[in-house]
């Protein structure tokens, strides 16, 4: 069990790799609207259960965009990105 996880692991890593820095950047952007969106919905009116769920399904939603563009820019692209919101600061 514990090589077909690792195999599995490898596979999506080799399909991230693939990956350019552009769409990463892009699916980490992603992750600005589903934060907004997991936090905003607690102003809908609508049962505490509901909003629970939408808060678990959009919070995740954003973690997952998160650290999906994180992997897929790694670190050099991580240190690009960085490198301009310094210089357009």
């Amino acid at each position: 069990m514990r090589e077909w996880f690792r195999s599995v692991g490898e596979r999506i890593k080799a399909l991230l790799a693939r990956l350019s820095f552009r769409t990463g950047v892009i699916i980490l952007a992603l992750c600005i609207p589903f934060y907004i969106l997991s936090f905003a919905q607690a102003l809908l009116p609508i049962s505490n259960t509901a909003k629970g769920v939408l808060w678990f399904i959009l919070f995740g939603m954003a973690k997952t965009t998160q650290y999906t563009g994180l992997t897929i820019i790694g670190v050099d692209g991580w240190k690009r990105v960085k490198k301009w919101f310094k210089h357009y600061k």
